[in-house]
């Protein structure tokens, strides 16, 4: 079994840091420090870890913000490379890695009325590990002050400060607060992702690809136009970056980004679904198998997806679309497909019993359907 996620931010982690930031400032309280960050901590979860951490930072730091930021900035390790995953937080050198995001939780919480002094250590702590989460409570209070700061940082020499302008700003992070304004609005951001999107590093452009898809989860036709003012002409790189970018829009079927990629024709021929088991738990498996039959001359390109429409606990619906296949169907052909959806509980649904119904989506459009009944 893989190592908890939550085991990254451990006492190893907060010994480390006591020791680099006593390193940094002789009169760091570092066993109180320790011993705060540590009371507890085995019984909390990843983030509830990060901000326990923050806690004890807060109450052993110089009450002064500036002056605390002096202490969590010398206490850093050298930036990383572009190309350099998260190191060890035990290492010689000094902080990086997971045990930073503490470090930009403090500076989240206590820099708000000294913005410039706190994104100037942000810019510093993203090249450790990332500040994403805590760029949030500035761009909320300090927007214009923000977006002057991000527009000169997609020219920042440092790709991981370049991915901080994206990412810090995506409207709907996940494990980051939603930035409402920027959910009702997304028109700030909208120069750094044009400044960005051709940028060299791979992390960036996939940052802003998850930024337009986020976007387009609440502004659909912004997107859409986006990426059509974007494709024609685009490189490979580009052309992946809008893909990437595309694929809410794909697994809801828009009909203009269907086209767009080439996949907007409906299917000449005909399809169909079969689900088996039709009475199922939960916690089982469901199988799902396609059949996809082409009465064309020509070959046809075509995006599978499926939808399942969830019975909720008074009795209405809930449609979530899932991704299936992609593939190029030659003339006359006909293709089987097989795929299994679990239906184990997760944190973000709740399963309740009931007839389902699964519908097959070939190009945006409803192909075939099929429907199971679900056990508690």
């Amino acid at each position: 079994m893989a190592e908890p996620l939550k085991n990254l931010l451990d006492a190893v982690a907060v010994r480390a840091a006591g020791r680099h930031l006593q390193r940094a400032n002789p009169g760091f309280e570092r066993e109180r420090f320790e011993a705060l960050a540590l009371a507890g901590l085995d019984d909390l979860e990843f983030k509830a870890r990060a901000h326990r951490i923050a806690d004890a930072l807060a109450q052993t730091l110089p009450s002064d913000f500036a002056s605390a930021v002096d202490v969590l900035l010398a206490g850093l390790a050298p930036p990383l490379r572009d190309d350099q995953s998260d190191v060890s937080p035990a290492g010689d050198a000094g902080l990086s890695g997971w045990i930073v995001w503490p470090l930009t939780e403090f500076v989240a919480r206590h820099g708000l009325d000294e913005p410039q002094r706190a994104l100037a250590a942000l810019h510093a702590m993203t090249q450790r590990f990332t500040a994403e989460f805590a760029l949030r409570p500035f761009v909320e209070r300090h927007p214009r002050l923000v977006f002057e700061t991000l527009a000169h940082w997609t020219r920042d020499p440092s790709a991981l400060v370049r991915r901080l302008v994206s990412e810090g700003t995506r409207p709907r992070l996940p494990w980051g607060k939603q930035l409402k304004s920027l959910i009702a609005d997304p028109s700030p951001t909208l120069p750094l992702l044009a400044a960005l999107q051709d940028d060299p590093s791979e992390t960036v452009r996939r940052s802003v690809a998850n930024h337009l898809n986020d976007i387009a989860k609440d502004h659909p036709a912004l997107v859409a136009e986006w990426i059509a003012g974007h494709l024609p002409g685009a490189g490979p790189e580009r052309r992946a970056l809008l893909k990437h970018a595309s694929r809410t829009l794909i697994k809801r079927g828009d009909r203009r980004l269907l086209a767009l990629w080439g996949v907007g024709a409906p299917l000449r021929g005909s399809a169909s679904l079969a689900v088996t088991p039709r009475r199922i738990r939960v916690g089982d498996s469901l199988r799902l198998a396609v059949t996809v039959a082409s009465r064309s001359a020509k070959p046809q390109d075509l995006v599978i997806d499926y939808a399942l429409h969830f019975v909720g606990a008074r009795g209405a619906t809930s449609r979530k679309v899932f991704k299936g296949w992609t593939l190029s169907l030659a003339a006359r052909e006909t293709r089987e497909l097989a795929k299994r959806h679990s239906l184990r509980p997760i944190t973000t649904r709740t399963y309740y019993p009931g007839v389902h119904r699964v519908e097959l989506l070939v190009n945006g459009r409803t192909a075939a359907d099929a429907s199971f009944t679900l056990r508690a």
